[in-house]
């Protein structure tokens, strides 16, 4: 059978709970929610790092943040890092990307060209039509910082309001409709929404059901033992001070944006019919991390808190035609990192590097078969680990991110390296520099419960899962041996200080071997004297 063709829609910053199927019966989401019954869309899927470039750094290599250091929105991968991209093209594949990656060093253009065959380009005309002004409203206002900007005015010489992400699924459109007929295509479509800024056309506010939106998780209060960055958000964004008829056209607008996201898919899957190659195509779904959406008083995101809405996000399969699947929700602990595994096994190839990534595929046939009993993800900074505080990254003072950099700028342990371990049932948090966090997750995450004496057993359990999670993944060796260690090498030094040639041979051995590392070598002379 032909590989399948693959295609990764990766919409930035959604939130798991804001797809239908998964509950939300306030959003509208008929694309999304039809992959889901089409394949597997799994319901406990965590994000690694709450920020997208270390996030992704993470999701396409199948490594953690931490395992070479991608911590941070400014380290990105080099070129002796291998990836989906690499691994696909090396099988064959022809890759294909959107210009929103946030996954490779801008310094490395021409290894982008090496590395993927096709961006998704677009013309930015600058017309109306493309760029809308933001409505932040005065400097001091509880506007300011809030990321909310609400419905796009009308253009008003009648033309459609498209943005960045409309001109990249056009590109993409046309791909599918002239892509090379010699072989399969991995085609990774990154979406800038719905990153905020809150703010989308009415015809998408229109679609969501305001009757039925959730009920958002309470603003936190100084007692509730939350960390020092959610607290400084909560005080410096003012989204806290909003009543919640304002907090709830937020969450509209963002739902509406996930809306406009899933209408922006539709037209993907739609080309792949028109073109007779969906039931071979492999349609996955994931974002990077998810957003407040003023839950605990917050807007935006952070990097180094691990709430559900920043950290559970949608991973929906729907798997090409021969894959038996058990259709719907799948409620498995299932990470980010687990994409690279499952898409090769997808595309039935073998991938030679190593990774953490562990294939959904048995789980996508057979809901039953268990995958995950826990689920992790990390962010922040070592004191002094200026490097990782992002500050440089301050525009102004004005900059609508200038309150979260200022607060991961501060030495007082604000943006403190943490890790979180997460079950079915409870949630821990290890933070160098404050106090650690404890969920039980039946009762929500606004009050953290790491002192209730109860939970010390189980509190204690989850801190050596977390020690034996980072013994198993803080590095990874290269499979390569160094010269020093091949047979020919260690033959040629080692007659080289005096010993006998012959003896060298015996000790290194045949010339036939040369070239082979050294286990090789002694494996080959243990059978030759009959060990």
């Amino acid at each position: 059978m032909n590989k399948p063709n693959i295609l990764i829609i990766n919409p930035d910053q959604m939130r798991a709970d804001a797809l239908r199927h998964l509950g939300n019966e306030a959003s509208h989401t008929p694309v999304f929610d039809g992959l889901a019954q089409e394949g597997v869309s799994f319901s406990s899927a965590f994000c690694q790092n709450p920020v997208c470039v270390p996030s992704r750094c993470s999701f396409m290599t199948g490594l953690y943040p931490h395992t070479k250091g991608h911590r941070t929105m400014s380290y990105l991968q080099h070129p002796d890092e291998e990836n989906l991209f690499s691994d696909l093209k090396k099988a064959g594949y022809h890759t294909v990307s959107s210009t929103r990656g946030d996954l490779m060093g801008g310094q490395f253009k021409k290894y982008h060209k090496e590395l993927i065959d096709d961006y998704l380009m677009f013309s930015r005309v600058k017309t109306p039509a493309t760029l809308v002004k933001s409505k932040r409203g005065e400097k001091g206002s509880d506007t300011f910082f809030s990321f909310f900007d609400g419905i796009i005015p009308e253009n008003k010489n009648g033309r459609e309001i498209r943005n960045v992400d409309d001109l990249c699924i056009d590109s993409a459109v046309r791909f599918i409709k002239k892509r090379p007929a010699d072989k399969p295509f991995f085609m990774f479509v990154g979406l800038n929404f719905p990153h905020p800024p809150y703010q989308i056309e009415k015809k998408y506010y229109d679609l969501i059901d305001e009757s039925k939106l959730r009920e958002r998780i309470p603003t936190i209060s100084d007692s509730d033992g939350k960390p020092k960055m959610e607290t400084g958000l909560r005080d410096a964004l003012s989204v806290s001070k909003w009543d919640e008829d304002r907090l709830r056209e937020m969450r509209r607008t963002y739902l509406a944006m996930c809306a406009k996201a899933d209408d922006q898919a539709g037209r993907l899957v739609q080309a792949l019919k028109d073109e007779g190659i969906y039931d071979n195509t492999a349609v996955i779904v994931i974002s990077d991390h998810g957003d407040y959406t003023g839950d605990y008083g917050i807007a935006e995101k952070c990097q180094n808190c691990f709430p559900d809405c920043l950290t559970n996000v949608p991973f929906i399969i729907k798997p090409p035609a021969g894959i038996s699947a058990d259709r719907g929700i799948n409620g498995n602990l299932a990470e980010l990192t687990d994409l690279c595994a499952t898409v090769y096994d997808l595309a039935g190839i073998k991938c030679g590097r190593q990774s953490f990534s562990q294939s959904l595929l048995p789980c996508i046939k057979d809901k039953n078969t268990p995958h995950r009993e826990y689920v992790f993800c990390e962010g922040g900074r070592l004191n002094g680990e200026k490097n990782c505080s992002e500050s440089n990254n301050i525009l102004s003072e004005d900059d609508i991110y200038a309150p979260r950099l200022l607060l991961q700028s501060k030495e007082d342990g604000t943006h403190t390296k943490a890790a979180m371990i997460r079950s079915k049932d409870y949630k821990y948090v290890m933070r160098l520099y404050e106090k650690d966090e404890f969920y039980v997750l039946a009762q929500g995450e606004r009050i953290n419960r790491i002192d209730d004496e109860k939970y010390q057993p189980v509190i204690q359990k989850m801190k050596e899962e977390l020690l034996l999670w980072y013994m198993k993944t803080c590095d990874i060796v290269p499979e390569e041996y160094d010269e020093r260690f091949t047979a020919e090498f260690m033959q040629n030094n080692i007659a080289s200080v005096g010993v006998p040639l012959f003896i060298a041979k015996a000790v290194t051995g045949v010339l036939s071997l040369s070239g082979k590392p050294l286990s090789q070598v002694i494996n080959s002379l243990r059978k030759k004297i009959g060990m």
